[in-house]
């Protein structure tokens, strides 16, 4: 390595990779099939800017914390983010430039997003994501469809080996009704469930002014995962209307899909209960066998349009796609980035008919590298045994020759 070349000239920052040939290889084909599904599913496709004011993202229904967003200045002093998700750019055009649009709007996208997760184990800083969003509707059929379309998904991608989980925030909601908690002691029950940790949730509830009927019911809500029966074990906690309401609206979402067959798929977890001001029903996620963190998730936000002064529920989801690369890889399922099928060798200055030849082996699908005499002198023969090219053709006096190596 030179040593006078500045070290940061040969360096990347952390959280973000260089995405090789044999990889992004892949990557497309990933984006592509999921694009082409959605589009199939009957999605239309969005883009939206890499970078947006930070007013943004600073909502009252906001999920990500400002800390995690990468800021800087535009000239005129308004800060301005690079965008830590896409659905709330998608909840901010279909608020202005799609409001006159026949209800419900179906919208995809595929892009990256920059968030800085100081948690994470993984300091990954750059995502690459693809989503659905859809607008519109309240009604149980469209979570079913959102989540049936995410299992879809995974299948399409050569992915079998997966469970989703899926959740109400309004039954945990309805739980916490008349406890009379702050948002803050609300928060950290709600991360303690969440995260499954029964034992620094109960030491969390001994400390609050709440009843022993609550604490006990709160309790319990990490252990409610399984099967359709963790709905019956639901139901005898639900002392609110909100918390009957909201198991009702997961048993009409589990029929739908039991009904279609992809139940084996589903399990339920009344304890998964992701940002409580962000999402306002069901949310699930999709984890993949012997990895121990979501490829997908999402869940229905009704109240984010709203902060665009118009009501529009909305329910969706994003698949996270270097995560999915690392499932294919570990199931031995990544597609080998094709060899060059042919060494084409002519001489543009006087062989027009050779060129014509080159694009007429193009058009047919083949992969043709053209050789360029190299400062070595290295000959087609030694350069296509180094690339692994099996033929040559080589043009010369208006023939064509052909060479096997």
């Amino acid at each position: 390595m030179n040593s006078s070349v500045n070290k940061w000239m040969q360096q990347i920052p952390e959280g973000v990779q260089d995405t090789l040939p044999d990889e992004c290889y892949n990557r497309r084909i990933i984006e592509n099939k999921l694009r082409q599904w959605f589009h199939l599913s009957g999605f239309n496709e969005i883009d939206t800017p890499l970078f947006e004011y930070l007013d943004l993202f600073c909502g009252n229904t906001a999920s990500i914390e400002q800390e995690e967003m990468y800021k800087f200045f535009e000239p005129g002093s308004r800060i301005m983010v690079l965008r830590p998700d896409i659905t709330m750019p998608i909840a901010r055009i279909a608020a202005t430039k799609m409001k006159n649009q026949p209800l419900p709007i179906r919208l995809s996208y595929i892009g990256n997003v920059y968030r800085y997760e100081v948690q994470r184990q993984i300091r990954q800083r750059e995502f690459a994501q693809a989503g659905i969003e859809l607008l519109g509707s309240r009604k149980p059929e469209a979570d079913a469809e959102v989540i049936a379309l995410a299992i879809e998904s995974l299948l399409k991608l050569g992915l079998n080996e997966f469970q989703i989980d899926i959740g109400q925030v309004e039954y945990f909601k309805g739980l916490l009704e008349d406890a009379g908690l702050d948002e803050q002691q609300s928060e950290n029950l709600r991360r303690l469930t969440d995260q499954k940790n029964r034992l620094a949730l109960e030491m969390q509830l001994k400390e609050l002014p709440i009843s022993d009927e609550t604490k006990n019911n709160l309790l319990k809500v990490p252990m409610l995962f399984g099967s359709e029966e963790v709905l019956k074990n639901a139901m005898e906690l639900a002392k609110t209307e909100r918390c009957i309401k909201s198991l009702e609206n997961i048993e009409q979402i589990y029929s739908m899909l039991k009904n279609i067959g992809l139940s084996k798929y589903i399990t339920i977890d009344m304890g998964m209960v992701q940002s409580l001001n962000y999402y306002t029903g069901m949310i699930f996620r999709g984890m993949i066998k012997d990895m121990g963190y979501p490829v997908c998730g999402g869940g229905r936000y009704d109240s984010l349009i709203s902060e665009f002064g118009i009501e529009m529920p909305a329910t969706g989801f994003a698949l996270e796609i270097r995560r999915i690369l690392l499932a294919l890889d570990r199931q031995g399922r990544l597609d080998v980035l094709p060899e060059t099928d042919i060494l084409f060798v002519y001489d543009p200055k006087t062989d027009k008919e050779g060129y014509e030849l080159l694009q007429d082996l193009k058009s047919k699908g083949l992969r043709v590298e053209v050789f360029l005499p190299g400062e070595n002198g290295q000959t087609p023969e030694e350069y296509a045994g180094k690339k692994g090219i099996s033929k040559i053709l080589l043009r010369s006096g208006g023939q064509t020759e052909e060479l096997i190596v």
